[in-house]
């Protein structure tokens, strides 16, 4: 007869499956819970990873004053770099951004052209003997850009409510921020304080081990990428490409998506470069090439170490199942996720077979 411990494992999937079954029938009481979750998951995420790029400055300046005040300290002081940040970069970002407007259609003839003096090639004949759609492609492509172009323009309702939702954000999550720097650190006691006294210890442990995997991974990945966004402008500096700042901030930002997202970072300054000259375009990837084996072998080693410990397999998988549910916002919280799942799970195994073995014995 087969053990009961298989029965009551199948039993209690059945009834969850049960539960999740009822729950999609009764939408309406389910609903404002998602639409709140909905609401809240951006400013939630963002402040916790300002809250693990900050603590640090926090906790060491609250060893000398009360730790409130520590944390408005820390506020005026971030508040005071990013304003200086913002009058040394805005001033040249939008000074790059209005000539990558300005000569977005110019820019577009030059991409048209090449493509068509492409597909005239006699080498490209050989390889196509589709002439006329192909032609016809190429032809029609900067039609094509315009009708985006123009059909973006057209959606001043939906971008209103993306700005409009930026305000709330903005808006929101300083509050957030400064009580998890204010009372964070006691959350996860009061969250033990509820438990049994024999799980406490185990509990405590898990808790420690997320955070250490968040902290270590959240600011680590946030030191590497501006120093990978630094060394990209430095690089499109020295070779006197156009946009230089707007495509190294393309970097950084892209820079976040473990594993692929250095490259396609990489994309658009390879493109820059096409237009200007293919040697151009040379030097863009091996400039880049030389800044991932920087990022890879020096500085991310010394910044994140190897704390997380994933397969770069299983992290193209994670990135791969991410993208194709949640977009560009998954893929960059899929991997920190991952890793406090597997904290959690790995703990709960090793607790369960201590505990079975404590029992055969």
């Amino acid at each position: 007869m087969p053990d009961g411990k298989w029965f009551r494992f199948g039993y209690a999937i059945i009834i969850i499956l049960i539960i999740v079954f009822l729950a999609t029938k009764v939408k309406f009481i389910f609903e404002p819970i998602f639409i709140l979750f909905q609401t809240l998951f951006i400013p939630v995420i963002i402040a916790g990873i300002l809250y693990y790029l900050t603590r640090p400055f926090v906790d060491f300046v609250s060893k000398y004053i009360p730790r409130p005040l520590s944390v408005l300290l820390v506020f005026i002081c971030g508040i005071g770099v990013l304003t200086g940040l913002v009058m040394v970069i805005a001033p040249e970002l939008q000074r790059q951004f209005n000539n990558l407007v300005n000569n977005l259609p110019d820019l577009v003839d030059d991409a048209n052209q090449m493509l068509l003096n492409i597909q005239a090639s006699d080498w490209f004949s050989r390889i196509s003997p589709e002439e006329d759609a192909i032609t016809e492609f190429f032809e029609g492509l900067e039609d094509r850009l315009t009708e985006i172009f123009s059909t973006v323009a057209t959606q001043i309702t939906h971008y209103l409510g993306v700005v409009f939702n930026i305000v709330i954000t903005i808006v929101v999550v300083p509050f957030i921020l400064f009580y998890l720097l204010k009372d964070g650190e006691r959350l996860p006691k009061r969250v033990i304080g509820f438990l049994p006294k024999r799980y406490q210890d185990d509990v405590g442990g898990i808790l420690d081990e997320m955070d250490d995997a968040l902290s270590s991974y959240i600011q680590g990945q946030i030191i590497v990428s501006c120093c990978v966004g630094v060394l990209v402008y430095i690089g499109y500096m020295i070779i006197d490409l156009p946009f230089a700042l707007i495509l190294a901030a393309i970097a950084l930002f892209t820079n976040f998506i473990p594993f692929i997202g250095p490259w396609i970072g990489t994309i658009p300054g390879v493109i820059v470069g096409i237009l200007e000259s293919p040697f151009t375009a040379l030097l863009v990837i091996i400039i880049v090439v030389v800044i991932q084996q920087i990022e890879s072998n020096l500085i991310a080693p010394q910044v994140m170490g190897k704390k997380l410990q994933i397969h770069p397999i299983t992290i193209i998988f994670l990135l791969l199942f991410a993208g194709r549910f949640g977009g560009i916002v998954a893929m960059i919280i899929a991997v920190p996720t991952y890793a406090v799942i597997k904290v959690i799970f790995s703990h709960i195994y090793r607790i369960i077979k201590l505990r079975n073995r404590d029992a055969f014995e």
